[in-house]
C-alpha cells in the first residue's frame, strides 16, 4: 500500500512522466525517508527503468537526491535509453544536484545509448551554468555522440548563443566534422546573427594563424 503511494506504476503506464508527480519528483523528503526507513528499494523504478533518483534529479530536489544516494541509490543505474542520474540532472538544470552526484563519484563523461554525454544534454537543454560546471570539472569538450556531433554542433543547431561562446572560449574544436561531414561553423544559418558574430570574432585569430603557417 505504501509503495503504491510512492510509485504508481499503473498511473505511469497511462500518463506522461510530467504527470507522474510522486514524492521523489515532488521532493517530499518526509515520505521518501519513511519509505527508505521501512526498507524500501532506493532503486525503485518503472517499466522504462526510470528510477526514483532519476526523477529527483530531473525535478531538482537536492535533499531527496542526497538521501537516496546516502541510502545506496545507484547513480549508474541506466534507464531504457542508457541515461543515468547525471544525464537526468543535466536535463533538469540543478547545479546542486549535479554537484552532489559528482561528490558521490558520478562520471561526468558517461554516455547513454546514443553516446550523449552530460555536456551534450546540458547544452541541448540550455543550462549554461551546468555547462560551465562540467567544463570546470574537466568534461570532454569535444566528445561526439553517435551522429558525430559535439556539444558545439548542438549549441549552434539549437541557437544557444551563450553556450556557443562558452564552448569556443573553453577551447572547443570548431573544425571537427560530424557524420555528415559538417563542422559546427558550417551548420550556422544566416539568421543566427549572434552566433555568426561570436564565431567570427573568436575564431578569427585561429583562422589567421592557420593561414600563415
Amino acid at each position: 500500500m505504501f509503495v503504491s503511494v510512492l510509485w504508481n506504476k499503473e498511473k505511469i503506464r497511462k500518463t506522461p512522466t510530467e504527470q507522474n508527480k510522486g514524492p521523489f519528483s515532488q521532493g517530499n523528503l518526509e515520505i521518501v525517508n519513511k519509505y527508505l526507513s521501512y526498507g524500501g528499494n532506493p532503486d525503485v523504478h518503472d517499466e522504462l527503468n526510470r528510477t526514483a533518483l532519476h526523477l529527483a534529479c530531473l525535478e531538482g530536489h537536492p535533499p531527496v537526491v542526497l538521501m537516496l544516494l546516502e541510502r545506496g541509490a545507484d547513480f549508474n543505474f541506466p534507464d531504457r535509453l542508457g541515461s543515468m542520474a547525471v544525464h537526468w540532472a543535466c536535463r533538469g538544470g540543478s547545479l546542486r544536484v549535479v554537484q552532489a552526484l559528482k561528490r558521490h563519484g558520478a562520471d561526468l563523461n558517461v554516455r547513454d545509448k546514443l553516446w550523449s554525454t552530460p555536456l551534450h544534454v546540458a547544452t541541448r537543454t540550455g543550462h549554461i551554468v551546468i555547462v560551465e560546471y562540467l567544463l570546470s570539472c574537466g568534461a570532454n569538450i569535444n566528445a561526439t555522440d553517435w551522429e558525430g556531433d559535439t556539444a558545439l554542433h548542438d549549441a549552434v543547431r539549437l541557437n544557444r548563443y551563450k553556450i556557443v561562446k562558452t564552448l569556443v572560449v573553453a577551447g572547443a574544436d570548431s573544425n571537427l566534422q560530424n557524420n555528415e561531414g559538417k563542422t559546427a561553423v558550417q551548420q550556422v544559418k544566416q539568421w543566427q546573427f549572434d552566433i555568426l558574430d561570436t564565431l567570427h570574432t573568436l575564431l578569427k585569430p585561429q583562422t589567421s594563424a592557420s593561414t600563415s603557417q
